[in-house]
């Protein structure tokens, strides 16, 4: 059992040094870029009140797929979400290993859990590039279902923990600039990398309020038993709205998340892991 164990640790050290790794992260964080691009622009037109789509990642393929070649555009962000899944589980199975102990645990089960966002975002593109995105169910119906698994409330309301501490995480990496580290050195020089900072402090700090809020609304359906009020970003993205100057708190909210996706393409190009 021990030598399998170093066969498959060797097999993900190899796959983490390779070139093709890099070639593939830098195609997947382009289309994430697009992805985050595209939800900027639907959270706008709900600020803007004309809105005609959700502003979540399923909302964004739909718009993809409507513009010429767009089920051909729709495919490549799949194809390359699912490249950044890959990624995610090679540095999950055999990554940090400038870490020890603890600190090496930790960083891999958080790649796992990038892996799984990652593919959320792939499985939504993969079901509009298939047609079949009008037959998925709701995410209220994904919580009603873990509700009624036993101790279902509290895994809930867990998850909704999680999403929170996530986006106090984004939060924290924004303003203590620790998204730098995704740079190279000639990524953060000059003018340019100046811009390419900036996208990264008002991206991920709009990436971590929409979170906070999603963890929220996780953590409300959990506790009160209702699994109508949880709900993904397009939903926390309305409870925004609600709130007083709503539309231009999330107007800037909007605009956060669009420097997020200009980051995905800094960070494809000046790519440092």
């Amino acid at each position: 059992m021990g030598d399998v164990s170093q066969q498959v640790e060797d097999l993900g050290r190899n796959a983490d040094n390779s070139d093709w790794l890099d070639r593939a992260i830098r195609i997947g964080l382009v289309t994430y870029g697009v992805v985050n691009l595209l939800i900027a622009w639907l959270a706008l037109q709900l600020a803007l009140g004309e809105s005609s789509g959700k502003a979540s990642s399923t909302g964004a393929m739909h718009q993809l797929a409507q513009q010429p070649l767009g089920g051909v555009l729709v495919w490549v962000v799949a194809v390359g979400m699912f490249l950044l899944v890959v990624w995610r589980l090679v540095e999950a199975a055999a990554g940090h290993r400038d870490v020890d102990g603890t600190d090496r645990i930790r960083k891999r089960l958080v790649s796992l859990g990038k892996a799984v966002m990652y593919a959320v975002v792939g499985y939504s593109a993969l079901k509009v590039a298939i047609n079949a995105g009008s037959k998925s169910g709701s995410g209220s119906d994904t919580t009603a279902t873990i509700m009624g698994w036993p101790g279902g409330q509290w895994i809930v309301a867990l998850i909704g923990l999680a999403a929170m501490a996530y986006g106090v995480n984004l939060v924290r990496r924004a303003w203590t600039e620790k998204f730098r580290e995704h740079l190279t050195g000639e990524g953060q020089g000059g003018d340019a990398g100046q811009a390419y900072i900036w996208f990264g402090k008002a991206g991920y700090s709009a990436k971590g309020v929409a979170f906070l809020v999603i963890g929220g609304l996780f953590v409300y359906a959990g506790v009160t038993h209702e699994a109508k009020k949880a709900g993904g970003l397009d939903d926390a993205l309305h409870k925004v709205l609600q709130q007083p100057f709503g539309p231009v708190l999330l107007g800037l909210i909007a605009v956060g998340i669009g420097c997020y996706g200009l980051f995905c393409f800094a960070r494809a190009r000046h790519l440092s892991r």
